[in-house]
């Protein structure tokens, strides 16, 4: 689809009196704001236009178009200016991002973002403020305390908590971990005897954060869980004495709120009280399902995440904010201690009536005001209108959950707490392994259709495809059409044409009725 975006005028802004060999126009300022208000303006309305026009998730192109498309930009040659410039981006952009707001749209954790949220970032964007010190940011390190304390509070922490934004659950992640081994190595367990607990289904960035905090390779332990997935407490209680038996020391409990796979949470209660029994740190990740903090129904899912040292809170998940917006909060702001690094120039150690830097809690020094689109939403649509859109997802997979309970052809692979399905093709009759290997085939169909996008994964040692619903505008209507487009591809597949490698998307040649039609984008 071709770019709305105005062609390119001769309009400047007014030059001042000084002598410049740059370009006066390229920066906001006082001076452009006229260009700013109209460039934001045209940019809105060409993406305004796309929301209105647009039928499908992605365009379907295939990566050696795009890659074709994106290599043909001279990124060296002559300057075109912001318009132009614009124009192009979203031809090439625009066109083929892959766009969550639509329903087909069900692969991974991604939703709409929030309208309020949307207007902030284009404010934070323009004012460009970095949350690391209070003299860059004044108000803003204030607003994002305040959240802080919010989120603190509707966890069930007490006056004593603390926490920062993030860039995303993978750092609220680490850094938790990376406080609760400074935890124990200050006790004097050293680095080789440290071992955190958690499940299989845990985020891999729990592995990969005691990678890089210098663990050994088999510190990571896996705590066995029920037939759903979520972490057995019986199973903990026997990981904690077989730690203790061999001398080493668990420094952390991780637990789950929203599995990525199955979107379950962990029994959170049951849990405490074990790590409570040992002096062990609980983490919960509730990267996902930290939704469930505002749900008006679900909210006891999360029954014991007060009892946790530290908690993982993803809003550009279950709170429609736009990329990034995380948060980890500690239940004790002491925690956050071994974070702290004094600069002589930026937050110098031992100042009377210091200011209240959030670098000091931070991995991060630059760091954007990005608690702006979350204090927004909530004064836009209230914590319980963000509430009844978590419950809506979780109530729309409910209904799709039962929905497949008596289909014929697609088999549903266990539970959810939360808004995932997980599936696969496999009729009565049809071989495992052929139903196996279809789940990545019809995946790729309907990738490369650009018609709807469904994530895969593995479950019990079996791959299955996977609908994470973030849409609460979706309707079970909707989710039908994409089962639909599975047993149709499945169908094809099963017909005996096999994927290619050619540059076409193979839906064009598996089953026709996926193909886009003529000269629809």
């Amino acid at each position: 689809m071709p770019s709305r975006l105005p062609a390119a005028s001769n309009v400047t802004a007014p030059a001042s009196s000084a002598v410049r060999s740059h370009d006066t126009t390229a920066l906001l300022r006082g001076a452009t704001a006229s260009l700013y208000a109209e460039t934001v303006r045209e940019v809105a309305e060409d993406v305004a236009t796309r929301l209105r026009t647009v039928t499908q998730p992605f365009s379907g192109a295939a990566r050696a178009e795009l890659q074709a498309l994106v290599d043909a930009v001279d990124l060296d040659g002559p300057a075109a200016g912001t318009r132009e410039a614009l124009r192009e981006t979203a031809d090439l952009y625009a066109t083929h991002a892959v766009w969550f707001h639509e329903p087909a749209y069900t692969a991974h954790l991604n939703c709409p973002v929030a309208l309020p949220a949307v207007g902030a970032e284009t404010m934070l964007a323009a004012i460009n403020t970095s949350v690391d010190t209070y003299d860059q940011s004044t108000v803003a390190t204030l607003m994002e305390r305040r959240l802080v304390e919010w989120t603190a509070g509707r966890i069930g922490f007490g006056p004593d908590a603390d926490g920062v934004f993030t860039s995303g659950g993978t750092q609220s992640n680490f850094q938790a971990l990376f406080l609760a081994r400074e935890r124990s190595r200050r006790a004097g367990v050293p680095l080789t005897a440290m071992r955190i607990l958690t499940t299989q289904s845990s985020h891999f960035s729990i592995a990969k954060s005691a990678l890089l905090l210098g663990l050994e390779d088999d510190a990571v332990v896996a705590v066995g869980t029920d037939a759903d997935g979520r972490l057995s407490p019986d199973a903990l209680g026997r990981a904690l004495v077989d730690v203790a038996r061999t001398g080493d020391v668990v420094v952390a409990v991780v637990a789950t709120a929203g599995t990525t796979d199955r979107g379950c949470v962990d029994p959170l209660g049951p849990v405490a009280d074990l790590c409570d029994a040992v002096g062990a740190w609980l983490h919960v990740d509730a990267a996902y399902g930290c939704g469930l903090l505002v749900s008006p129904t679900r909210r006891h899912l999360l029954a014991g995440i007060e009892r946790a040292r530290s908690v993982t809170v993803d809003f550009h998940k279950s709170f429609f904010q736009p990329v990034s917006s995380s948060a980890l909060v500690v239940r004790e702001r002491a925690d956050l201690a071994p974070v702290a690094w004094h600069a002589d120039y930026l937050n110098p150690q031992g100042e009377p009536h210091a200011d209240p830097n959030q670098v000091d809690k931070s991995l991060q020094t630059t760091r954007r005001f990005d608690a702006l689109k979350l204090w927004v939403t909530l004064r836009a649509l209230g914590p319980d209108g963000v509430g009844a859109m978590v419950d809506a997802v979780c109530d729309l997979a409910a209904a799709v959950h039962a929905d497949l309970a008596t289909d014929p052809d697609l088999r549903v692979v266990g539970t959810t707490d939360l808004s995932t399905v997980l599936f696969r093709y496999e009729p009565d009759g049809l071989d495992p392994a052929r139903a196996d290997a279809l789940v990545p085939q019809v995946r790729r169909v309907l990738f490369d259709s650009g018609r709807a996008l469904v994530a895969k994964t593995v479950v019990d040692g079996r791959p299955c495809l996977k609908l994470t619903l973030l849409n609460p505008d979706a309707t079970l209507a909707d989710v039908r059409g994409v089962l639909e487009l599975v047993r149709s591809a499945a169908h094809g597949l099963l017909a005996g044409e096999a994927l290619t490698d050619t540059g076409e998307p193979p839906c064009r040649t598996v089953h026709p009725r996926l193909a886009r039609a003529e000269g629809e984008s």
